[in-house]
């Protein structure tokens, strides 16, 4: 994490305390009140927190609990079924983050925007927490899936528009911002690890919608706490869309914005009431399958656009060549990545020795071990770089890329011996807990050399125009992963055993190959970069 800026002087702390928050530019730049930053940050430090603790404690749960058979409170549904799911759901809530940001940029407004959000996820849980009451038939799993729906909607209304606040509030930029940043970051990681701790206890040992339940209850807390203190905090920053300055323009763009979001809204509701009432049962891998190919198709589609009729010229076309690459690397890595609530969550449910001292871990348990090496390891890793760039040795984002590849594809390296010895004994034998330990650890060291470079690669690379749909694209390689990730992480099954191994093999020679082709072109691609022009949002680093 960068360091937090020291605190004003008394006297220019105590100034600042008679600030009306309407006073948004001036206010915010000289607000110290939350360890040396605008006390705005702490409300959405915590909003997104609870927020992350109730996605991140129930997404693990998910396929435990479709998968699950109904004798044990589950659904009872097929595992490629139930983890293709998960996979749609993960990369739903990715894709609907690009319309929220657009609703809340031309319509509701940035802080009305994320209101609403958090109403629709609380909601979602409560819809799937009360969904055990009506059973496991067509009630139940029609409260089920609303549930996860409102929750996909509230989150892309919920999730970009925060973290654009959170920049809002450091409209002098530099460090302290970066700090702010950092800080933010750490509340998505704290919420992330304590959700899946308390939602899986709950969840596995007491009753799935005990778990459901808890994650509702957290982001029920995250809410409140936005409602009663967005205003105080926040002032009016983030208060109002972004207003055209004709009025009959402004008029228009709010209809259309009401047009698209009714008629999105209204084909999934339609396909959500046909598939209840049996008029056709649909087949997650799919759906999963298709989503892929749309998705691949609209990035290769939006690229080749912007290069033919962007208006790019040779230096931005260069840039945005690299952003190509990095997409293709991410969403591999990605879909490798994104299998941890999905092949490996099923995996130390099934073959992995969870008893301590007479306690059984929950499998669940073993998804909060990335959190908190993200929060460990963080801090070292910008350690690193700046260490790195002091001694004049600094790595291209694409050579950065290729170790978070490598170091992903070490990860599950290892789970080819772990699912081995699971083989081998007919499906008898529960490997060590260090297997997955040791998994999660790699799979993070190559998370924080690819994932935060990626976001800056994409404000650094993109020509000024593009830099929104630029991190849209980077969301898209995202929801690739997740469905990738969901379609493939179903070949963990106690009834077919000789599936894992293959699943792990296929998985890390996807990683090692991507890293040796993306470290060969590191060099090219740092001299292509070389002449670029620096103005802010250039060159690779």
């Amino acid at each position: 994490m960068a360091n937090t800026p020291a605190p004003e002087s008394p006297k220019a702390a105590a100034a600042t305390l008679d600030l009306p928050p309407s006073q948004t530019g001036f206010a915010a730049a000289n607000d110290t009140r939350f360890f040396g930053h605008p006390r705005g940050l702490a409300t959405l430090f915590t909003t997104e927190m609870w927020e992350r603790f109730s996605y991140y404690g129930l997404r693990p749960l998910l396929v435990l609990f479709m998968a699950a058979a109904l004798t044990e409170g589950g659904f009872g549904l097929p595992r490629d079924q139930a983890s293709a799911i998960v996979g749609i759901y993960g990369a739903s809530v990715y894709l609907a983050s690009l319309p929220g940001g657009w609703i809340a940029d031309r319509l509701l407004g940035l802080q009305r925007a994320i209101f609403i959000g958090a109403v629709l996820i609380t909601a979602g849980h409560l819809s799937i927490g009360i969904s055990g009451l009506a059973g496991a038939g067509t009630a139940g799993k029609a409260l089920f899936f609303l549930g996860l729906i409102l929750i996909v909607f509230g989150t892309g209304l919920l999730k970009p528009n925060i973290s654009a606040i959170v920049g809002d509030l450091y409209p002098e930029g530099g460090a302290r911002r970066d700090a702010g940043f950092s800080i933010f970051y750490m509340g998505i990681n704290i919420g992330a690890f304590l959700g899946q701790l308390i939602t899986g206890f709950l969840g596995e040992t007491v009753g799935w919608h005990w778990g459901f339940g808890a994650a509702g209850v957290g982001m029920f807390f995250g809410l409140v706490v936005y409602a009663l203190r967005a205003k105080k905090t926040l002032g009016s920053i983030g208060s109002a869309p972004t207003r055209h300055p004709d009025a009959a323009v402004q008029a228009r763009q709010e209809r259309q914005v009401k047009l698209f979001t009714g008629i999105g809204v209204g084909i999934i509701a339609l396909l959500f009431i046909l598939a209840i009432a049996g008029v056709f049962v649909p087949n997650a891998q799919v759906i999963g399958q298709s989503m892929t190919f749309v998705l691949v198709g609209l990035a290769v589609t939006y690229f080749a656009y912007i290069f033919a009729f962007g208006g790019l010229d040779g230096h931005e076309k260069r840039r945005v060549a690299v952003i190509v690459v990095l997409f293709l690397f991410a969403a591999i890595f990605w879909s490798a990545f994104e299998q941890a609530p999905t092949s490996l969550n099923l995996f130390a449910a099934d073959f992995t020795d969870r008893n301590i001292a007479g306690f059984e871990m929950p499998a669940t348990w073993f998804q909060s071990i990335n959190s908190a090496f993200v929060i460990l390891l963080a801090p070292v890793f910008a350690g690193i770089w700046i260490g790195m760039g002091k001694r004049g040795i600094d790595l291209s984002s694409p050579a950065k890329f290729a170790l978070g590849l490598f170091f992903a594809g070490l990860g599950f390296f290892m789970m080819i011996f772990a699912a081995n010895a699971v083989v081998a004994s007919g499906g008898a034998v529960k490997v060590s807990p260090w297997w997955l330990v040791g998994s999660y650890f790699f799979q993070t060291v190559g998370e924080l050399c690819l994932s935060p470079v990626g976001l800056s690669s994409m404000t650094k690379l993109s020509p000024r125009k593009y830099v929104g749909q630029m991190m849209g694209i980077w969301f898209l390689a995202s929801a690739v992963g997740n469905l990738i990730g969901g379609l493939v992480g179903g070949h963990v099954d106690p009834e077919k055993l000789e599936q894992m191994p293959q699943l792990f093999t296929t998985t890390t020679a996807s990683l090692m190959i991507a890293a040796v082709v993306l470290a060969l072109l590191a060099i090219p691609i740092r001299r292509m970069m070389a002449n670029t022009p620096s103005d802010g949002s250039a060159a690779a680093h």
